[in-house]
């Protein structure tokens, strides 16, 4: 695919792996690297017809330790907000993309790091992670969209407790107040996550997209009208091949062949 600052690979469950590689870095995510990202996400995952995708960052320190500081100091207003306009961009483009997605946290997910896990679906972290948003101490706030993800998870209080402080969590903490879903031993984090991708990638695919949308379009809704939602959402799912060889199987007693139709 061409790309220097990320790696893809597609297993044959249907499972995609999709590496931030910058390792020297931390995997910091400076312009290209974030570009590199942006121009996946955008132009060829759709292609690859994924059932699921994992995120995770290459070596063994970092999942991203932020955005870049030393390219960030030099940015005029407007190189910044171009910057945090596209970062916004690509988050959004993985939160709203039909394919569920896993946050495989392998060591630092700080600031646009952080972020960008919880542009994902679902976080698994390392034992040995550590998860915050350090920008206070840079004299700007998490503007990569954390402020808002994070709440909408944690609740106002500790949100905050976590942005205003600037200071890093470790995973048990994470786990603790819903930052993560998971924490495991770190030498099974791949293992782990490949397994609940895997488990993912068996259901119709069409179901658990439409169910994607029913809970991030939802939850953004009044009661009622995220009802409404959800009845349009089913009723789609019924008038599928998936649903009715889904059914059929479960009635033969076999597993089910789901074709995305």
């Amino acid at each position: 695919m061409g790309y220097e600052y990320i790696k893809f690979e597609k297993e044959p469950t249907g499972v995609g792996i999709l590496t931030i590689h910058r390792p020297k870095a931390l995997n910091a995510l400076n312009w290209d690297t974030l570009r590199d990202l942006g121009n996946f996400v955008e132009n060829d995952l759709p292609k690859e017809k994924l059932r699921a995708l994992i995120i995770t960052g290459s070596g063994d320190k970092a999942f991203v330790a932020g955005a870049d500081i030393a390219q960030m100091s030099g940015m005029s207003s407007t190189e910044f907000k171009d910057y945090v306009d596209y970062a916004h961009k690509v988050y959004g483009l993985i939160t709203d993309n039909p394919c569920p997605s896993i946050a495989a946290i392998n060591g630092y997910a700080l600031g646009g790091g952080c972020e960008l896990a919880l542009a994902c679906d679902i976080r698994i972290a390392s034992e040995k992670a550590k998860l915050g948003f350090p920008e206070v101490k840079l004299g700007i706030f998490p503007g990569w969209g954390g402020s808002q993800r994070i709440t909408r998870i944690m609740g106002n209080g500790k949100a905050k407790e976590l942005i205003f402080t600037g200071e890093m969590v470790s995973a048990e903490e994470a786990l603790s107040h819903g930052l993560v879903e998971k924490v495991v031993p770190h030498e099974v984090i791949m293992k782990e996550a490949k397994e609940l991708a895997e488990s993912i990638a068996k259901r119709a695919p069409l179901a658990v997209s439409a169910a994607k949308k029913a809970v991030n379009s939802g939850s953004e809704m009044e009661l009622q009208k995220a009802l409404e939602l959800e009845k349009t959402l089913i009723d789609s799912c019924f008038d599928t091949e998936d649903r009715a060889e889904g059914m059929k199987a479960f009635l033969e007693k076999r597993d089910p062949e789901f074709k995305g139709k």
